[in-house]
């Protein structure tokens, strides 16, 4: 995928979660990754805490990078959370190539959950 491919891609997906979300900004990556967590945990609470909040980003980068056989699903706690684990080695360099990875994997996510194939 072409780079102007992806930042279109991306513009897309963030107006999808817009609207689904009825915010009235668009959302960054890391509020993105936080809805994602929440749609797996399948828990919509307002009281989150701060480090609640980090595991929901932690499970959706879990989720999303699954598919690439990087996360195994190991099963649902007592409390409800998920939990993975590492499968095999992310060999990306630098923070750009990350967040490149992370938009293209979270555009892979609502590609296959809003239109199923």
């Amino acid at each position: 995928m072409e780079e102007w491919e992806l930042d279109f891609e991306w513009l897309q997906t963030r107006h999808k979660v817009k609207k689904m979300t009825g915010q009235e900004k668009l959302p960054d990556l890391n509020a993105i990754l936080f809805l994602i967590g929440i749609q797996e945990l399948g828990q919509l609470r307002d009281d989150f805490s701060k480090e609640e909040k980090q595991d929901l980003m932690h499970i959706a980068i879990c989720r999303i990078l699954s598919s690439d056989g990087f996360f195994d699903f190991k099963g649902i706690d007592q409390d409800g959370w998920p939990h993975w684990e590492p499968a095999k080695r992310i060999d990306v360099k630098g923070l750009k190539s990350q967040e490149t990875l992370l938009k293209r994997k979270v555009i892979e996510y609502f590609n296959q959950s809003i239109n199923p194939s």
